[in-house]
This record gives structure tokens, sequence and C-alpha cells, in this order.
């Protein structure tokens, strides 16, 4: 990286004043013509040698002199500086996502009887499909609160119609089909005395998973739509369109109700547009985090209308990216609906008094850009208009970097230079940071202490972020250090240029200039000098307040180039590198000033912390939304990626994106040593804690659950021969972890379930003959007093050389139908759905089927095209079927070893448990 030049190469310009007298001394036997003509060899070796020696220490005198005056920041100064703003920037945002509206006022939302509500459903307790919970006493609830407030409002300019479906259907989604019969939906339809042709439809689930009241998923929800259909019916002034509620009773079973109500209710041909209520986690605010397609002026419905806005199209891209591994009745509603959504309530008055509801597809054009600011107001523009933009601040980066080459005078393009060198070593750094947290956390995830941050959050953010700035931080520090020994510049911002003892007049006159050199290769000082072979060697320093101004420009450049992608990808998060861009380069650009005559004062770095602090506080509230949706998921993310390796990716993403321009302030501070010694002993301190293993992953505390999610289903299974008699079966308790962390925390408090009851999937198998991942307990038999009756009624050749078969299957409110071709064989159609054939991974057929009370027989069957070979083992057969039948509620859904065996398990852990039988055939 080092440069050699001679001394000839850049005399210094005459007439320059000397810097002390042992320079000037110097100079002037230099100048003498007597010293330049003795014949005395050994006087001329010792002038020479004074001569060297003389600018020699005239340079290392000036390595230590500052740089300029109040140029750098005092390290605590730097630190108090840094970690003043972030935190305050964080309070900020903590009190910003804690911002609540309340009022009990007249046509407003009254919080107080909403959540009787929520206390009223969720004391039913679970309610699966199928259960007199869920399809009676839940049901009886709604419809008895909806006939008061019809009663109440009967003298209104309102009038309510209700209406209790019980569709019958199948549809195809995600790889397996999902079959329904008579499960239930509530709608009702609130809309003018007059009549309404236009439609926004509210939905929300009241059912929940086993074992759970179902609170937030989704109970909330139908309470907040009781109420606010209580506030809309009691306005005095009537609405302009209609709204329909729709309480649905099967979204857990994969969102089953709203598909029956969008595809086969003879009101969802008024609706034209949609709020779903959704919940994720367990509290927060409500938040936009998706809305249909190519409808903007949903967007700007809720611009106008969101009195406390908390929205962000960032949601929106990682939901639809699929990161977030689950879905909603908003993609029902978009996909079999064809009608735009929007999941907030907070519209919904508004828009059934807008004039675009009427004409939706009208507005049906362009996407939009929309993100709030702390919940005070909210910015919302056209995807259009939104690139014109984005592309309009990237030139005018581009034009501010390059301007600043033109204008800088260093020979052979040195500002070019240090700027690649910059880029290279922040993605050397970036890169080193990776690498050692990455280490960290498979050493974490060696001892056994993954997901120790699951409720000790912080813990994590401390172990992997002190991991990542301190490696960051440790480089640019190496970096600022000048290495120039034995002739060889270690830094790429310090050059190497060496003298003759002739030159020495030139290195001596360079100090009385400062900017100048003897080489004539930059205009910085010498930072140390060396000497080898009779020469001198001088290490060429950039300022530190200039290398400051290179990371500034390098962090722009970055932006500029992420801003340059979003942008060219169509993506509306575009707008976040935006805003880094725009705030930064016009706040540098009013400072330019400032910062030349007087360096990292304290008036330039608060001004320069206050021009960031707009894309900051927005930057960090986006970054605890991500970090709150996210962690929680990891509590039910089975799929083998360990969860550390996907918080530190989001701890080290938080940390460059943060760092990015603050990377300015490392070397404006003139000291990191202590801030080093800081981290580190927080990284140390903490790696030390978690391995001792004081951050425990799981919590039972009600106000900040964490449990261990387990799902145990107490068995019995029964493998059939071709010709349908019993060939083996056996029962037991099969335990099924939702996290990476399997059962190490489990088996401590139930020895009995360890790696050697762990089950292995049967390839031969359909669904493996167990869930993929599961231990298997031996324990007695179930006896479900309404068993799976299970036939074949017919089968027969087609004339077009196929089988068909057809089955009837008579048991509980959920069953699985698995269905395996043999080799040779295969599935030409069936009466599921549409008749489109829909398999998995293991290119296995995936029927799920659930029902509501009073269901009839479930009738099916499909045609098998045989091989065309006839070396088929007659003990084989065509297709292996297997039929798992679930018992959740009433008394088929428990069992005595079932009970005895869940109160082993420690509070902090949430067994979900059920009876299940499961059957194979072959035919």
């Amino acid at each position: 990286m080092g440069e050699e030049a001679s001394a000839e190469d850049g005399a210094p310009e005459g007439g320059q004043k000397p810097e002390s007298t042992e320079s000037k001394g110097a100079t002037k036997r230099l100048d003498s013509p007597q010293n330049q003509s003795s014949t005395e060899p050994a006087a001329a070796a010792a002038g020479d040698s004074r001569d060297a020696e003389a600018a020699l220490n005239a340079l290392r005198s000036r390595k230590h002199k500052p740089e300029v005056s109040a140029g750098l920041l005092g390290e605590s100064s730097a630190v108090i500086l840094l970690v003043g703003f972030v935190c305050l920037l964080w309070i900020v945002v903590l009190i910003s996502v804690q911002q609540l509206m309340s009022s009990s006022s007249p046509g407003y939302f009254n919080s107080v009887r909403a959540r009787k509500h929520l206390e009223r459903i969720t004391s039913v307790g679970p309610r699966t499909i199928g259960s007199p919970e869920n399809e009676i006493t839940t049901v009886n609830y709604l419809l008895d609160q909806i006939e008061q407030i019809r009663t109440e409002s009967k003298t209104g300019p309102h009038s309510i119609t209700v209406d209790v479906q019980r569709p019958t259907g199948c549809f195809s989604i995600n790889g397996f089909t999902s079959c329904y019969d008579r499960v239930t939906n509530i709608a009702v339809k609130l809309e003018p005395q007059t009549g309404a042709q236009h439609f926004m439809l509210a939905n929300c689930h009241f059912d929940s998973v086993a074992n759970s009241p179902g609170a937030s998923d989704d109970a909330v929800s139908c309470s907040v739509m009781l109420e606010v259909l209580h506030s809309l019916a009691n306005l005095s002034t009537p609405l302009k369109h209609g709204v329909i509620f729709l309480f649905n009773g099967a979204e857990e079973n994969i969102l089953q109700a709203s598909h029956g109500f969008i595809t086969q209710h003879p009101w969802a041909q008024q609706v034209r547009a949609f709020v779903n209520l959704e919940a994720s986690g367990v509290g927060g605010k409500e938040l936009v985090f998706q809305t249909g397609p190519e409808n903007p002026w949903l967007v700007q419905a809720y611009v106008r209308a969101a009195v406390h806005p908390f929205a962000s199209v960032v949601g929106q891209d990682i939901f639809q990216s699929g990161l977030i591994p689950s879905d909603t009745d908003f993609r029902i509603f978009r996909d079999f609906g064809n009608i735009p959504g929007d999941n907030i309530l907070s519209v919904l008055k508004h828009l059934v008094m807008s004039d675009e509801l009427a004409n939706s597809t009208e507005y049906r054009h362009g996407n939009m850009v929309f993100f709030d600011m702390l919940g005070l107001t909210m910015v919302a523009y056209t995807v259009h208009v939104g690139t014109i933009i984005n592309y309009m601040v990237a030139i005018a980066a581009v034009i501010y970097l390059v301007k600043k080459c033109m204008l800088t005078s260093c020979v052979a393009g040195r500002y070019m230079r240090d700027l690649v060198c910059a880029v290279l070593l922040l993605v050397l750094s970036w890169f080193f940071s990776v690498l050692a947290v990455l280490f960290v956390a498979w050493l974490v995830t060696l001892m056994g202490r993954s997901m120790f941050w699951y409720t000790h959050f912080y813990a994590g953010v401390c172990l992997y972020g002190s991991a990542a700035i301190s490696i960051i931080l440790l480089i640019h520090t190496l970096a600022k250090i000048p290495c120039c020994r034995t002739g060889i510049a270690m830094n790429c911002f310090y050059r190497r240029c060496r003298f003759s003892t002739a030159g020495a007049e030139c290195m001596a006159r360079f100090q009385t200039v400062p900017g100048r050199n003897a080489c004539a290769c930059c205009r910085n000082a010498c930072s140390d000098v060396t000497t080898q072979d009779g020469s001198f060697i001088c290490c060429l320093s950039v300022r530190r307040v200039d290398l400051a101004d290179i990371f500034f420009d390098v962090s722009l450049l970055f932006w500029s180039c992420v801003l340059f992608f979003f942008t060219h990808r169509g993506w509306c998060s575009a707008y976040v590198p935006m805003i880094m861009v725009v705030f930064p380069l016009i706040c540098k650009l009013l400072l330019t000033k400032l910062f030349r005559d007087r360096g990292a004062s304290l008036q330039y770095s608060v001004l320069y912390l206050a021009g960031l602090a707009v894309p900051y506080i927005h930057i960090m509230f986006l970054i605890r939304v991500i970090f709150e949706v996210f962690t929680p998921i990891q509590g039910r993310n089975a799929n083998g990626f360990p969860p550390d390796i996907f918080l530190l990716l989001l701890v080290i993403l938080a940390t460059v994106i943060l760092s990015s321009y603050f990377m300015h302030f490392i070397y404006l501070s003139r000291s990191t040593k202590r801030i080093l010694a800081v981290l580190m002993s927080v990284f140390t301190l903490i790696l030390v804690l978690v391995c001792c293993g004081l951050f425990f992953p799981y919590s039972a505390d009600p106000s900040n659950p964490r449990p261990k999610r387990v799902f145990v289903q107490h068995i019995t299974r029964r493998f059939h021969t071709v010709d349908g008699s019993l060939q083996s079966s056996d029962s037991g308790l099969c335990i099924s972890d939702l996290d990476y962390t399997g059962m190490q925390h489990i088996t401590p408090h139930i020895p009995q379930i360890n790696d050697s009851i762990r089950t292995c999937c049967h390839d031969q198998l359909p669904y493996c003959g167990f869930p993929r991942k599961s231990w298997y307990l031996p324990a007695p038999e179930v006896s479900p007093k309404a068993p799976l009756k299970f036939q074949l009624l017919s089968r027969q050749e087609t004339e077009w050389g196929t089988i068909k078969m057809t089955f009837e299957v008579k048991g509980p409110s959920h069953m699985s139908l698995y269905l395996r071709p043999h080799a040779g064989t295969s599935l030409s159609s069936w009466s599921f759905g549409d008749g489109m054939l829909q398999f998995n991974r293991s290119r296995e057929y995936v029927i799920f089927y659930s029902h509501g009370l009073d269901a009839p027989a479930w009738t099916f069957w499909f045609d098998i095209q045989p091989p065309k070979s006839s070396n088929v083992s007659p003990d084989k057969g065509l297709i292996s079927l297997a039929i798992t039948a679930h018992y959740f509620s009433g008394s088929d859904g428990r069992s005595e070893p079932l009970e005895s065996f869940l109160k082993r398990f420690p509070a902090w852990a949430f067994p979900s448990s059920w009876i299940s039988t499961y059957h194979m055939y072959r035919y």
C-alpha cells in the first residue's frame, strides 16, 4: 500500500520559514558550498549524520503535535454523546409505542366494555372447532350481545341483520388441501335504514387452538369488533355505506370459515374492502402490516383517519416475503375474494363514509409507500413518486461524492484511493464481526445454552451486540494507528516515502508548511520516521479529521447503493435507505464550514447528531418492532435452523445500520481504548453468566410469558395389510417440541423423555408414521367413546384404465388424510376442492378435514393410475392411505395416563395435549 519517491520528486518551495533552530542549522549547512566541496570525507560524513539526526528529530517532534486545534473529541466526550444520543432516541421510541387512546364518549371506542367481552369469551376456555364451547357457548354469547346492540339502536338511523352461516367446502393452500363441513360464521350487516349497495368487511375469529383460551389470538379482536359495532350502530348520522362484521369460528384450522364466507355467502358479493384483525405475540399496539395490492386509497384513508398511526410498509414487505411462518384470513379474502384489505380497525368509520368504497375497482392502481413518525403523523406517497424521490436523492449523493473527488487536489487520485481503502476496511470489519459473533453463537449452542435470550432479550443483545461492536471498533482502532516499521507501511492510510540523506533539507523544511511534503504525493503530515540503509523512510498519514470525513462519505456511499438496489427491485421499503441518505447529506453540507474551521467541536458534534435524529429514531423504531415480532416466533420455529444464528444476524444488521454514520465519531475520537475495554468486559461478563446457565430461556411470568411449547398426543397406531387385517399396533405418548432446544430442559423434570425414545421417520409410511420430530413413550391403548369409522365403499375400474376408490369416514371434528402412491402408480383425479392435485415436499398428498356439530359422514373418492408393468407385489398394493383422528374436546380428548403425564411438566412449559388414533391401510 505504500509508495516510494526520491527527494527530487517534490522539492519544497523557496522562502519557507524554518520551524526550529536545528532544522535551520541543517539547512544552512546543506546550502553552504564549502560544506558541499569539503575534501575531508570524515567531516562530511559527520555533517551528514548531524543533518539527518536534526531532520529526524524535527519530524518526530512534529508527530506529537495535535493535528488541528480542538480537531478531535476526547474519548469520554465521544462516549457521552453517542450513548446519550442512542438512549434518548430509544426512550422516545418506547414512549411512542406505549401511546394508547381511551375514550368513553358516545361514538367512540369504549375499552371497558371491550375488556368485559374479552373476559367473558375467554372464560369459556379453549374453543376448538366442533367443540360445544366454540359452536354453542361462544356463538350464543356473541348472538346475545349483537341482539342487545340491535335492540338499543332500534330507533336509530341504522338497521342490523344477523345471519349464522354453516358452510362446507374445500380449497388448496401451501401444498395441501383443506376441507371443512358445517363450520360456523356469524355475519352481522350494519347499514342505513334505507339500505346500502356497498359494504366494508370487518373480520375476526373466535375459535382457538387446543388448551388455550385464545385471548390475543383472537378473542380480543372479536371483543373490539363488538364494541365497534355498538359504536357505529349508535351514531346519530347514518353511514354512507354498510359494514359486515364477520365473527368466524374456524380460522385456526387453516382459515376455513373465512373461505366459506367469501366464496359462498351472498353478502360477499357486496364487499368492496375489508379490515382483518389478527394477532402475533401477546400484546402491543395494532400495526398496519399488510395492505391489499394495487389499492393506494386504503392507505390514504388510514392516513386521514388514524388518530395514533402505527404503520409501515416494511412490515408488509417482510410478511409477504414469507419470513413470518404464518397466514391469516387476509390471504383468503385477497386470493379468493379478489377484494382489497387493510389490517387495522381505526379506519373503518372513515371508509364507510368515503366515496372510494363504492367504486373501489376504479382506484386499484399502484402501490403506496407509507410509514408513521412516532405515532404522531403519517407519511404516504405513491410508489411512482417514491421512485422519483429515491433516484433524485441517490443522484444527489453521487454528485456530492464526485464533486469531492474533483475538488480534492490529491495527486494520482489520493481521495479515491483513501475512499476505496475505507470501503474495504468497512467491509472487512463487518466480515470479521460476523465471523466472531457466529463463533460465539456456535459456542453458546454447543454448550446447550441456545435461546437464553428468549426471556432475557437484552442479555442476548448485550452478548452479541457487544461482540459485534467490539470487533468493528477494534479493526477501526487499529486503522488509526500508524505502522511504519522497517520501511513497511501496514496501514492503507499511511504511505511510505524514501529519502536519501541529501533530502534531509526537504524533510526539515516540510515541517514549516503544514499540508506539504517532500514527496509531493499527498497533502498530509509525516506521522513516523525510521531509517534504513542510510536513508529516511517517511510514513505519511491522513489526518484524523480527514479520515472521519472519508468514513462519512463511505457510509453515504453504502446507503446510496442500498437505495439504488431497493428502488431497482421495486421494494416499497426503499424509503428507509432514502431517509438514511437525505438527512445526513443535508446535515453534512450545512456543517461543512464549521467542521473545517473547528474540527470535532462540541457544537459540531451535537449538531451532527441532531441531523441524524430523524432517520435514526425511525430505524430504531423499526428495529424494535422487528425484534418484538420475531423473538416470540422463535418459540414455535422447530425447523432445525439455530435461533441464535437468526438473532445474531438481526443484531449484526442493527449494529451495521446504526454504526454506519457513527464511524465518523470513531475517527474523531482521540482514543477508543477504554470503550473497547468496557465492551469486552460486558461481553465477557454476559458470556460467563450465559455459560453458567443464569439466563433460563423460558418463563411462566403472566406479564411476559415465554413458554416452552410442546405437543403431547396419546396415540394408538394400527397398521393393516392389503386384505384389511390388522398387521401390528402400538400405543404411546407422542411428544413433539416446537423450538430448537428439543427436550433438554424437559428431561431433568421428566427423565423418561430422552434421546433413547426419539423416533425416526419411516419413509415407507405416510407422514412417517409419526410427526417428524418426536419422542415416543409407551402408554396404554386409547379407547374413544366415538371411535373412527373408516370403510371402502367401492372399488371399480374406469374406462380410462384407472381405478376409482370411494371411501366414507365418520370421526371427530379434526381428521387428517395422507395418501402415498407406491412406485409406478399415481393419482389422476380426486373429489377434493377443484380437483387440482396438491402434494407436499415428500410427494405425499395431505388433506386436512374439520367439521362443526351435526356434520354428516365425510365421503370422498380418488382415481389411481396403476403401473404399466405387471410386476406389482400383491402384498404392497397400489397406494398407502393413513387417516389420523384428533380428539381435542370432551371426555374423548383426555385420558388418565395423559393427565398424569401432563402434571409432571414444569410451570414454564405449555403442553398442548389431545387424543389421537392413526390407521394405515394399503389398497
